[in-house]
């Protein structure tokens, strides 16, 4: 079995649990193991709060999930102005901010970041499921 959704969201705060409980009744359904539940319901949090934090001009976003049994891929999409993949810094110890592309990386597999100046952005990773 395999479940695809597309969701396009406003960019608001009240989005990121809505797509949060979206993905765990998917994995629910399809039996996921608990552990690599969380983490992509953490990588996906932190991507979709990444989004309506710090997507300047964008009015909406766009995620796709795509679940089957043994595999998860999402996407996290808008139309923002845009972020420098290579301008991740690592937040200081201190910091109580800034980790949330760090986490996706750390969680995720294939993690892939795309961004263009006005043109806005992709976070894409995935997860096999044992």
């Amino acid at each position: 079995m395999r479940m695809s959704v597309r969701l396009n969201l406003p960019l608001e705060v009240d989005s990121v649990p809505a797509v949060r409980r979206l993905l765990r009744c998917a994995l629910t359904i399809l039996r996921v193991d608990g552990q690599a539940g969380a983490d992509l319901e953490i990588a996906l949090t932190e991507a979709c709060a990444n989004v309506v934090k710090h997507a300047a001009g964008a009015e909406k976003f766009e995620v796709r999930l795509d679940v089957g049994e043994d595999h998860c891929s999402i996407d996290v999409m808008d139309d923002g102005s845009g972020f420098d993949p290579a301008v991740d810094a690592e937040p200081s110890p201190t910091s109580e901010r800034g980790r949330g592309l760090l986490l996706i990386k750390a969680l995720g597999e294939n993690v892939r970041m795309h961004s263009s100046p006005r043109s806005g952005s992709l976070i894409h990773f995935e997860k096999s499921f044992a």
